[in-house]
C-alpha cells in the first residue's frame, strides 16, 4: 500500500504553538456557521455560502468521508481543545500535500492561521513523511499571503493554477515549505 493512499488515523489531536487542533464533532455544528458564514470566506474559499446548520452537517459528513478515503484531514483550530476558532486542512493533492485554513472573523489578528499551519506542517513532515507542504492562494488575498510568509513559506516558481469557483475566475500561486 503506497503512502499516498494510506489512511489517516480515525482520531487526530495535534498540539503546539499554544493551539490544540482537534477533530470536528457533532458538538461543533452550532458553532460552525458563526465561523464560516462570512462574505470573505465565501469569496476566498470553496466553502458553501450561505453557511447554515445544514451546511455544517454536510461539511462534517464530507470531512469524515475524506478522512476515511485518505484524501484530507480537516481539524478545528482551538486554544483550549474545546471552542473552535477556525479550521486547518491537509489535503493530498496531485500537485503536493496542500494545507489550507479559515479563521472565524471574530478570531482574526491573533496569528491562529499561521500557527495552525506550522503545527499541521510539522505533522505532515514528522508523521506522514512528506518533504514539502504547499499553500495555494490568490496574490490579491493579502491576509493569506501574510499567513504564508509568517508561517515560513516561500513563493514557488511554478505556473499559476487557474480555475473558477462560484462563477469567479481565480489564479492561485503556490507557496512551499520544505522539511529541514
Amino acid at each position: 500500500m503506497s503512502s499516498a493512499t494510506s489512511p489517516f488515523p480515525d482520531r487526530i489531536e495535534l498540539t503546539g504553538e499554544g493551539l490544540v487542533l482537534r477533530d470536528w464533532t457533532e458538538a461543533d455544528l452550532a458553532a460552525m456557521p458563526e465561523l464560516f458564514d462570512h462574505p470573505d470566506i465565501a469569496y476566498w474559499t470553496p466553502i458553501v455560502s450561505p453557511f447554515d446548520e445544514a451546511a455544517a452537517r454536510a461539511r462534517l459528513d464530507r470531512d469524515r468521508q475524506l478522512r476515511a478515503e485518505g484524501t484530507a484531514i480537516l481539524l478545528a483550530i482551538t486554544i483550549d481543545g474545546r471552542t473552535p476558532l477556525g479550521e486547518v486542512m491537509l489535503r493530498r493533492a496531485p500537485e503536493g500535500t496542500e494545507l489550507g485554513y479559515a479563521v472565524g472573523p471574530t478570531h482574526r489578528g491573533r496569528g491562529l492561521a499561521a500557527r495552525a499551519v506550522r503545527v499541521m506542517a510539522a505533522y505532515a513532515f514528522e508523521q506522514l513523511g512528506v518533504e514539502q507542504v504547499i499553500l495555494e492562494l490568490e496574490a490579491e488575498n493579502a491576509a493569506s499571503v501574510a499567513v504564508a510568509t509568517k508561517a515560513g513559506f516561500s513563493l514557488l516558481d511554478v505556473p499559476l493554477i487557474k480555475g473558477e469557483e462560484k462563477g469567479r475566475p481565480f489564479a492561485l500561486q503556490t507557496w512551499g515549505l520544505n522539511h529541514h
